[in-house]
């Protein structure tokens, strides 16, 4: 690959920010100045800021593409193709796309799309087509019965490499109360009152049966493949014991104060969503992630459902009050989740490590991506 230089450009490093120069060689970054070149081929960033491409650990994005509306499946290579431009677009050079293994909804088509999905990216990815390096995080649904099964066919898969368990039953973790769980998916797959009552019943013994005996049996398949693991929703000082001494790296999604600190103090890297950041809020009604910020227990932002809300958070919270600079905003969407799922080659503006980039221009107190480099190579 020929060689590229990235001048006059504020550079966010992992502890700073410096005006200077990035050399790009061979697909990595290979050298970081704090002066200005003036070689003829170097690039002029005219005073933009550089960014190391974001980390994205936990999107179901690719959903909205696979079913862009109710009873309409789209081409899955067609809808991989969408999503990717759209995280690329967003800033994010490697994403963690989440397949949902359990479905809750009575009538929904997650488990049918599995195959569908985990082919697609595969074979989107083999053809090159893709811009954004895919890997799969696997959503472990533990109050469903054909979870475990599942689990065990696609865990092997080379592109998996972070499993997540969660327990959606009423009453607990992120829907301790009963009137947003109601609310949520009530709205959500259109049920009757009588209909709602007999999906609650059939929840809570689901997650009687399976739960408990689903997690163990999940958390040592990844340990034994030394696979990244997250808790899921932890609410107490218990959920969260409980997942560090299962061995987990990310907290997702506390809901609570209580946990989200707990998580932190037992090591790990607590991770909320950056729509959270950006609404203001929890649209369940749990903790707010600057609550969390603002106590210094927040670690990674994840778009969740919406990739460029990445990029506006960093804004919120690097001029907001909570006393984050740019450099830590920026951490907690690159460095941090890379760190936390064990990619050691990415993740900050550093010698030897790959060359992701993002040129982005401030626009008050936020910021607009003009261009992307995943290793070395424009996607963007």
């Amino acid at each position: 690959m020929p060689e590229h230089i990235f001048t006059n450009a504020w550079l966010v490093t992992a502890t700073d920010v410096l005006r200077g120069t990035i050399a790009v060689r061979d697909g990595l970054i290979h050298d970081v100045s704090e002066s200005a070149s003036s070689l003829p081929h170097a690039q002029d960033m005219n005073g933009d800021y550089l960014m190391p491409g974001f980390v994205e650990l936990h999107t179901d994005n690719l959903e909205k593409f696979m079913n862009p509306r109710p009873g309409v499946d789209w081409p899955s290579e067609s809808a991989i193709l969408a999503h990717d431009a759209q995280v690329v677009a967003a800033g994010i050079t490697t994403v963690f796309d989440a397949l949902s293994i359990g479905d809750i909804n009575p009538g929904g088509s997650r488990l049918r799309q599995l195959p569908l999905m985990l082919k697609a990216i595969r074979q989107a990815a083999s053809d090159g087509h893709t811009r954004a390096e895919h890997r799969l995080h696997l959503r472990c649904e533990l109050s469903q019965e054909k979870t475990l099964d599942v689990f065990r066919d696609l865990v092997g898969s080379p592109l998996v490499q972070l499993v997540s368990v969660m327990d959606h039953s009423p009453g607990q973790r992120q829907f301790v109360k009963m009137e947003k769980y109601r609310e949520y998916y009530q709205g959500k797959y259109h049920l009757s009152d009588t209909q709602m009552e007999t999906f609650i019943g059939q929840q809570l013994e689901n997650s009687r049966r399976y739960s408990d005996i689903y997690r163990r049996a999940i958390v040592d398949e990844c340990r034994r493949r030394t696979l990244s693991i997250a808790s899921h929703d932890d609410a107490t000082v218990a959920h969260a014991r409980e997942s560090a001494e299962f061995g987990m790296s990310i907290a997702e999604f506390p809901t609570t104060m209580e946990a989200a600190s707990a998580s932190h103090a037992f090591g790990l890297k607590v991770l909320m969503g950056a729509p959270n950041i950006v609404r203001g809020g929890s649209h369940s009604g749990n903790v707010s992630a600057r609550m969390l910020a603002e106590q210094d227990v927040l670690d990674i932002l994840s778009s969740d459902y919406y990739p460029s809300s990445l990029l506006q958070a960093v804004g919120m919270l690097a001029h907001g009050e909570i006393g984050y600079d740019l450099p830590r905003a920026v951490a907690c969407v690159s460095l941090a989740p890379a760190r936390a799922a064990g990619l050691a080659d990415r993740g900050e503006i550093r010698p030897g490590l790959r060359a992701d980039l993002i040129r982005a221009r401030p626009h008050e107190e936020r910021f607009v991506v003009g261009q992307v480099w995943r290793g070395g190579e424009r996607v963007f």
